[in-house]
């Protein structure tokens, strides 16, 4: 295998389950407050742009890996939501 796929993909998962910790620990503790909903807006977006950029280029890692982060943008909006103290 390529060395620029192994560390392309390896990258790209990485960033992607980098939010997974803080979701677990929402989830557990039912508390946001920490949580910045902006920064995971700005995040949504970006992630958002980088599975555009897959398609247009037609590189699957790469939309799989900002596709799951998409998802977990989108889970952290509605944890904050969920679990922010009003």
């Amino acid at each position: 295998m390529d060395i620029k796929i192994v560390v392309g993909v390896s990258a790209g998962v990485l960033t992607a389950i980098s939010s997974l910790p803080q979701i677990f620990k929402i989830l557990k503790d039912k508390k946001a407050q920490a949580v910045s909903p902006l920064m995971f807006l700005v995040l949504l977006i970006g992630n958002g742009l980088w599975c555009w950029y897959g398609i247009l280029l037609g590189e699957i890692p790469i939309i799989a890996t900002n596709a799951f982060s998409f998802v977990c943008d989108i889970v952290m909006i509605v944890l904050n939501y969920r679990y922010s103290k009003k």
